[in-house]
């Protein structure tokens, strides 16, 4: 049921505890000073503690070792016993983190419910954690494309190790899931995934939000530095942390420990750092919005994380995933994409990527009917998509143009885009537009539109010299 240790300088005592649990299922382990108290907890930390206040020959008491445990490992729950029991060492007791405190003589059944109660409260606590751990945020990597498969191999390869690192790309690409998937398929697992949204923090509260508080009032707050104890702790656009809690953060990666706002003790932590940003850091470096120092810690593995754009194959296939989660977790409608639909969602501009894209088939599902394929009508409108009476809406540039201009104009970034869209396959491209693959070469040619290998997938490019051979 749980490992309990119980520390008393009285042996009866110590042994009839432990006895009674014994009866009850429970482990126990037993210590009758400071020094074998420590000893057991170094060696492996309990499920919860039962601790003695006055104890004979140690150098530290029973408050003594609660601040201990309680600002290194403040989720274990500790019920405190005394034979000089006051309502000010209770009170003491309790703001320094116990659960309870009983007085010697204590009632058995009493003692028993007050275990109980702590161990039910300690273990509600951990599941509420473990929640929060899997609070709807995808670890889950979708997508099928050249570009996705060489992120997922990248992602892969620091899966087991503790390396620092550092996810870049645009907002809304998934940098987040990404560092979740890392955390997800980590020996750190069973562990804490601690976010920390660097934008969203007030730059005053910054400090007291990761390093957590000590105060008289309220005992010990921990910040989210000790919530991710033993786990993963990630850096949501590290760029925006202000410039004092960098070179706070770049001591706890150095030393990995810290001290409370209002606190003199040093607290150790063993977590795993991932971070994120959509900004040049180099830049912010240069302009001293960034510490140079802490860049070099935090970017031991860099990893890119693609755009939508850059991964439009996987377009149909995040559609798919997203409606699956919305008619699980919302009742909406599951319905598939129609072909047109398909093809003008992997045509769009999506500047606020995979998020953008979500939000979109969000929305669909809620407006639309209940059955039936999305159609393009439900989409949103884009320039140069059609309206509905089916009329294009040219855009400005294009429309002062001469038609022979503006043909080729229009045939060449339609054709990038398919091709893009089918990650560079010219035969999938030449079925979609209905064109022979050799008639298609030849028309590429001629627009000057090559395909050439970027981070792993093909994409179609124009041509710097329509001269060169294509």
């Amino acid at each position: 049921m749980g490992d309990i240790l119980i520390v008393d300088d009285e042996r009866d005592i110590r042994e009839l505890i432990a006895d009674i649990l014994k009866d009850d299922g429970y482990t126990t382990r037993l210590a009758a000073n400071a020094d074998e108290c420590i000893a057991q907890l170094e060696s492996e930390l309990p499920s919860m503690m039962i601790l003695d206040i006055w104890l004979k020959d140690s150098h530290m008491d029973g408050i003594d070792i609660l601040k201990k445990v309680k600002r290194e490992n403040p989720e274990v729950p500790i019920v405190i016993i005394s034979g000089h029991g006051n309502i000010e060492i209770a009170v003491a007791a309790i703001k320094q983190g116990a659960y309870d405190f009983i007085e010697k003589p204590f009632n058995i059944d009493q003692l028993m419910v007050v275990i109980g109660r702590a161990m039910e409260t300690a273990r509600l606590r951990q599941e509420n954690q473990q929640l929060k751990r899997q609070d709807g945020s995808v670890s889950e990597m979708i997508g099928s494309s050249a570009n996705f498969k060489a992120l997922k191999a990248n992602l892969e390869k620091v899966t087991k190790s503790n390396g620092r690192v550092m996810l870049t790309g645009p907002a809304g690409s998934g940098k987040e899931a990404a560092a979740r998937y890392i955390h997800a398929h980590s020996n750190r697992a069973n562990a804490a995934f601690i976010s920390v949204s660097s934008a969203s923090i007030e730059p005053d509260r910054m400090e007291e939000v990761l390093f957590g508080r000590e105060s008289n009032e309220r005992g010990i707050e921990p910040g989210l530095l000790e919530q991710a104890n033993g786990g993963v702790l990630f850096f949501d656009e590290v760029a925006d942390m202000p410039l004092g809690t960098q070179s706070k953060i770049l001591r706890v990666l150095v030393d990995q420990q810290f001290q409370r706002v209002g606190g003199a003790s040093s607290v150790n932590v063993d977590i795993r750092v991932i971070s994120s940003t959509s900004r040049n850091l180099e830049a912010e470096i240069e302009a001293d919005n960034f510490r140079r120092e802490l860049y070099h810690r935090l970017n031991v593995v860099p990893i890119a994380v693609p755009s939508l754009e850059d991964r439009r194959e996987d377009v149909p296939e995040l559609v798919r995933y997203f409606a699956e989660q919305f008619n699980k977790t919302q009742g909406l409608p599951l319905r598939e994409l129609s072909e047109e639909a398909e093809a003008l969602l992997q045509t769009m501009q999506w500047p606020g990527n995979v998020r953008q894209l979500r939000n979109v088939i969000e929305r669909v599902l809620i407006l639309g009917t209940d059955d039936g394929p999305i159609e393009v009508r439900e989409l949103p409108n884009q320039e140069g998509s059609p309206d509905d009476d089916g009329r294009v809406v040219l855009s400005g540039a294009l429309a002062t143009l001469p038609l022979r201009e503006a043909r080729e104009l229009f045939e060449r970034e339609y054709l990038m885009t398919q091709i893009n869209r089918f990650g560079g396959n010219i035969s999938r491209t030449a079925t979609f537009v209905g064109m022979e693959r050799s008639a298609l070469h030849r028309k590429l040619k001629s627009l000057g539109v090559v395909t050439s290998n970027k981070s792993g997938a093909r994409v179609a490019e124009i041509l710097d010299d329509p001269a060169e051979e294509v």
